[in-house]
């Protein structure tokens, strides 16, 4: 209990703009500095629902992954024949059948802006992030770490997982950054970015919980539509469209989408 209630208190202050703090009483700042230290110090243990490639969830308590960055369940990536795939369901399924049903253990550390728990994670001892970035299913997150530099690079080496072919980082696919480098061993044609940027999301949400609709209008602005938007039902969900599933509304806005204005 203390450490939802810690992650809780937590994320409430990290949302108050800075003027607040002028205004709270010493007794608050003290709760404070005690919720973020129990955060910090924080043992999970227990059989996790692996939401995708760098997400988790133990009980109630959802953890990103510190130190690397996995495809989301929409991205595309290009295998070494040119054909694409499903790249971010590839890697969540990869790590599933990797570690079946053990208990895992995350040492969390902060939460992060949309309140997940950062954690470092293992099975049976082994470094979950590590094996996952050494097989080629998720990068080095070097915008926050360099802890596995070197496994990125023996993947690259062996063209293991997403290097077999080509791909975008995740960072630059979730903002659809035009501009990023195209990654992996494989030399497709120039025409191939609008696929890598495109997204995987069919006519049928990746899951129940996730039925917010992106796509991208004609300035080339991504716009989110919910359930009750009166555009919903217009956007057709179509890999060349660029569309996109998102879960929730943070997802959505962290992504760089806005929501629709009418």
């Amino acid at each position: 209990m203390t450490v939802k209630l810690s992650a809780f208190v937590c994320l409430t202050l990290n949302r108050w703009p800075r003027l607040m703090f002028k205004r709270i009483s010493f007794a608050a700042a003290a709760i404070a500095l005690m919720c973020v230290t129990s955060v910090h110090a924080a043992d999970l243990t227990g059989v996790p629902k692996i939401q995708d490639g760098d997400e988790v969830s133990i009980g109630s308590t959802r953890i990103r992954l510190m130190g690397v960055d996995a495809p989301a369940l929409e991205q595309l990536c290009l295998d070494a024949k040119g054909a694409h795939w499903k790249c971010g369901i590839a890697a969540r399924d990869e790590l599933i059948k990797h570690v079946g049903k053990k208990p895992w253990t995350c040492h969390t550390a902060q939460l992060d802006r949309r309140g997940r728990s950062l954690a470092k994670c293992t099975v049976d001892g082994e470094d979950i992030q590590k094996w996952m970035v050494q097989n080629g299913w998720a990068l080095s997150f070097v915008r926050y770490s360099h802890a596995y530099d070197s496994d990125q690079k023996a993947a690259q080496a062996a063209n293991a997982g997403l290097w077999q072919g080509a791909f975008i980082a995740p960072a630059d696919w979730r903002i659809r950054n035009k501009s990023a480098p195209i990654l992996g061993a494989a030399k497709p044609k120039e025409n191939v970015r609008r696929i890598l940027l495109a997204s995987a999301s069919g006519p049928v949400p990746p899951s129940p919980a996730c039925m917010i609709k992106g796509n991208v209008n004609r300035s080339g602005h991504c716009i989110y539509h919910r359930p009750t938007s009166r555009w919903y039902a217009q956007i057709k969900m179509k890999v060349s469209k660029g569309t996109r599933w998102f879960c929730s509304v943070e997802e959505a806005e962290a992504a760089g989408c806005r929501e629709t204005r009418r």
